[in-house]
């Protein structure tokens, strides 16, 4: 009698964890947790027309593109946590990780006092708002670079905390790249409350630091192709050159939103660079994509090459099925209904740990029982 054949994983067969999802956050929400002078500011900032996620002083950005009626990105927000969980539920998430929306260019704003005042807000808006352990929405604590020292004391008073998981890491034109000792402070905090730092990538800005120096591409199609994958890239050969992992072994480091298929270019080519230029990097005892090997990396946008079976391998060049996570960027243009991964020809095991298993121990969660925690 032939061998019955394993019937296929599906959503509602696992604990899906999303390690990207985006509360809405406009100034006005948050300016009455704003400190003074820069409160006024916020509730000024809620009167300013803007656009998708673009404000002016708060949000900047600079869209070239002609609108086309019909060929438009879908502008989407999720304004309250109701609505998120309705949401979720829907794609069969039961755990959720929060990002902002507009901040997450926070980095461009000039002015170190108020970005980090408006943090500050931030972080007190998504704990009073947004998180809710028993719902499945955790929080990531806004670090805003310009003032490493406070950034420390906010990942201090909110990393202790079951209901924020990680640290947010805004990489829009941040300068200097994240590898740099100034923000050891940031990370001394991080380790110290066992937070993963997570890098998350946006573009839509035109800025004079790389990747973001993008005045020759004529289209989104070329701006939005490079900036995600290469401010990624550009940071993580700012942390291997400076030794980050040697001097925080014990932080956890996650990048997000801007998939997977530039990791093997990135260990090979640092890996290369290193058996001919070690001195260059003193602190490092091991080659670079040891450490690297050591990262966690988000799926979305998950790549979508002709044959499939490339991303598996792929995905098993960078041993991938331990340090892989889902995320949906819900509720973004691009973002990757749970499907996207779940179609992928993985094996049952390694899907289990991609679409949850191995953020469940990244973060420190406990396993929900069912989907769609209500």
């Amino acid at each position: 009698m032939a061998a019955q054949r394993e019937r296929p994983l599906t959503v509602n067969d696992l604990v899906i964890v999303d390690c990207d999802v985006h509360a809405n956050d406009p100034p006005e929400a948050l300016a009455p947790y704003c400190d003074e002078p820069w409160r006024v500011a916020l509730e000024h900032l809620g009167d300013v027309p803007r656009r998708y996620l673009e404000a002016p002083g708060y949000a900047p950005a600079t869209p070239f593109d002609l609108p086309v009626p019909g060929r438009g990105l879908t502008h989407r927000t999720v304004a309250t946590a109701d609505q998120m969980r309705e949401d979720l539920d829907a794609m069969s998430i039961d755990i959720a990780i929060l990002f902002p929306d507009f901040l997450l260019r926070m980095a461009v704003l000039p002015q170190a006092d108020f970005a980090a005042a408006v943090a500050r807000a931030f972080n007190a808006w998504l704990a009073e708002r947004w998180v809710d352990p028993a719902r499945g929405l955790y929080g990531t604590v806004l670090a805003a670079p310009q003032d490493p020292e406070d950034a420390a004391r906010e990942i201090r008073k909110y990393g202790s905390r079951k209901d924020f998981v990680g640290v947010f890491l805004p990489t829009c034109a941040v300068r200097p790249l994240w590898g740099h000792t100034m923000y050891d402070p940031i990370f001394e905090a991080a380790q110290e409350t066992n937070c993963p730092v997570m890098l998350h990538s946006v573009g839509g800005i035109l800025h004079t630091n790389f990747p973001f120096n993008t005045e020759q591409f004529a289209t989104q199609l070329g701006r939005h192709s490079v900036e995600h994958g290469f401010a990624l890239m550009a940071n993580i050969f700012s942390m291997i050159e400076t030794g980050m992992p040697v001097r925080f072994p014990d932080m956890n480091v996650v990048f997000t939103e801007g998939g997977v298929s530039w990791v093997p270019y990135v260990l090979w080519h640092l890996d290369k660079e290193y058996h001919e230029l070690r001195h260059q990097a003193p602190l490092l005892t091991k080659p670079p994509s040891h450490y690297i090997r050591e990262f966690y990396f988000c799926t979305q946008p998950v790549e979508e090459p002709e044959r499939p079976q490339d991303l598996v391998t792929l995905i098993d060049l960078i041993d991938g099925r331990d340090h892989v996570v889902f995320a949906s960027d819900w509720p973004h243009h691009d973002f990757d209904h749970p499907r996207e991964v779940m179609i992928k020809p993985f094996p049952a095991e390694t899907k289990r740990k991609i679409m949850g298993e191995t953020a469940l121990k990244l973060f420190d969660f406990a396993t929900p029982s069912t989907n769609g925690a209500a």
